[in-house]
């Protein structure tokens, strides 16, 4: 049988077939999808309290994940998991939106359907949020009418302008160098510019917007009423110790360590919001932010820990907290005596519990203040939880909206199933600053210090062992209070040679942190902090 393998020579319009322009139909979607989110996140800006479609979708990401993927990224990422999250969001995003723009030139209904649902799964995002209501749902629904609109034109103008099936030089008019004077896939691509210039122009809006309510503005405007009262301050003079490089007895405001799970910090307004004290209670309350500021206000210095802390690390501060004590809320309130738990619920959805006895055995506060200024919008301006003795994430909610009193048997607040802890007390602890680990040092003299903390216990001793000598008590300096952390000094008559310096503590019970290493799942680390140093002749 004979077979034709001669030369085929195409038609311009056999070169339009429909299986070529792959980069153009990605284009298409990628851009249709910039669109759409530029819309949606101005719409989202239009209401303060509306989540954008990315971020709700991250939200709902977080939500979702099995604990021991929430786990590995906190663990893995640290403070950048969230932008890490977020840009995964959008990476899928554009994978999926050019998958779309390609099925659009063969099947643009399906491509839309596509489109809508990527829309609908933003709108559900937002809707499922427990802390917004059901008009959270409108900036992805926002988001379809552009996505679908900017895909229908540039999927027309590819087939229109004869670009439906030419690549990268392949056109209906080919110059000598093989389609540079193609203007069909000229026209295109001005018209795509426009499309991106469009979306660029929107985000900047949205932008904008977000910048019309100023939350440095208002924390600036928002004055903090005297403490009626300063518990453990000042504070003694000798309780900051003089050694280069020891950490601050007071954490700035700027250095304090910042761990939650909003994707964006709040923004409110101090003169609209209202704190809602409601479950278990005879007295349901709904008090204004300057309805806070007019009361009897304490200032109570206190370190607060983050149960993500590994031994020896720095996600732990302290700081001077102005608020009104829980407990006169609650006794305004009238806590049903069946109540066992205090739920403190954020702007954002997010919840933490702890038992109501921790209400009235210590100074746990309904913050307004940090370090002498009103609290940073990173750390929950205008209002937040702060109970000393608990990890953050059961009693020191940030952005607080609503304080609930109910059962730890009718409610898991937001990390229980995530693997963690229901009840969290802060683990006694203790750090070395000085020397740094891996530290190269000159023989001699040289101390070796660090701070100890056991919130709502004190600290009673701290002891340094060096290499496997025997373990020395270092100095301590002035407590401030039982609720803050503690510095310690040893000075040590350093010898040439590698050496392994450990710390210890033991609380004002008498009981000394245990050595066995354990991670911070489910209810914080353990063991002790060790360093290496080399010590040069």
């Amino acid at each position: 049988m004979d077979t034709d393998t001669s030369p085929t020579t195409s038609s311009p319009d056999t070169a339009l077939a429909p299986a070529a322009p792959r980069p153009y139909g990605a284009l298409s979607g990628v851009l249709a999808a910039a669109s759409a989110v530029a819309v949606g996140e101005v719409t989202a800006a239009l209401v303060p309290a509306w989540p954008g479609p990315v971020v709700a979708i991250a939200d709902r990401v977080i939500e979702g994940a099995p604990a021991a993927l929430t786990a590995w990224a906190i663990d893995t990422f640290g403070t950048a998991d969230k932008p890490l999250l977020v840009a995964g969001v959008l990476v899928v995003l554009a994978l999926a939106a050019a998958a779309l723009g390609v099925l659009a030139r063969r099947r643009p209904g399906l491509a839309l359907v596509g489109v809508v649902a990527l829309g609908a799964v933003a709108a559900l995002a937002g809707l499922a949020d427990p802390g917004f209501g059901p008009a959270a749902a409108v900036p992805g629904l926002a988001a379809i009418v552009p996505g679908v609109a900017v895909l229908l034109v540039l999927t027309a103008a590819q087939a229109r302008l004869g670009v439906a099936g030419a690549g990268p030089g392949v056109g209906r008019e080919h110059g000598p160098a093989g389609g540079s004077a193609d203007p069909g896939r000229r026209r295109f691509l001005v018209l795509a510019a426009a499309v991106a210039a469009g979306a660029a122009a929107t985000g900047t809006a949205a932008r904008v917007l977000l910048a019309r309510f100023d939350v440095e503005a208002a924390r600036a405007a928002l004055t903090l009423p005297a403490p009626s009262a300063r518990r453990d301050l000042p504070a003694p003079p000798d309780a900051a110790l003089d050694v280069a490089g020891a950490t601050p007895l007071f954490t700035p405001n700027d250095a304090f360590y910042r761990i939650d799970t909003a994707l964006q910090v709040p923004r409110i307004d101090p003169a609209t919001h209202r704190l809602q004290v409601t479950g278990m209670v005879e007295r349901p309350l709904s008090l204004r932010v300057d309805d806070l500021l007019r009361r009897d206000l304490v200032e109570v210095p206190i370190t607060m820990a983050c149960v993500s802390n590994e031994v020896g690390g720095d996600l732990i501060g302290n700081a001077a907290w102005l608020g009104l004590p829980l407990r006169e809320l609650l006794d305004e309130a009238g806590v049903s005596p069946d109540a066992d738990q205090v739920v403190g619920r954020s702007t954002d959805g997010y919840t933490g519990g702890f038992p109501v006895a921790a209400a009235y055995d210590r100074d746990t506060l309904v913050v307004v203040g940090m370090n002498g200024e009103p609290l940073p919008a990173e750390h929950g301006f205008p209002l937040r939880l702060v109970t000393p003795g608990l990890y953050g994430y059961v009693g020191s909610t940030k952005w607080l909206a609503e304080i609930e009193l109910t059962r730890f048997d009718r409610f898991d607040h937001y990390w229980v199933p995530r693997g963690y802890a229901v009840e969290a007390p802060v683990r006694t602890q203790s750090r070395i600053d000085v020397p740094a680990g891996r530290s190269e040092l000159t023989a001699g003299r040289t101390p070796i210090a660090g701070v100890a903390w056991a919130p709502t216990r004190g600290i009673a001793q701290v002891e340094v062992q060096v290499d496997d000598g025997d373990w020395q008590p270092a100095e301590l300096a002035a407590a401030v209070g039982d609720d803050t952390w503690r510095q310690w000094v040893l000075r040590w008559d350093a010898t040439p040679g590698s050496h392994r310096i450990r710390v210890r503590a033991t609380d004002g019970r008498g009981e000394t942190q245990p050595e066995g290493r354990r991670g911070v799942r489910p209810d914080g680390a353990t063991g002790w902090h060790t360093v290496t140093v080399e010590v040069a002749a």
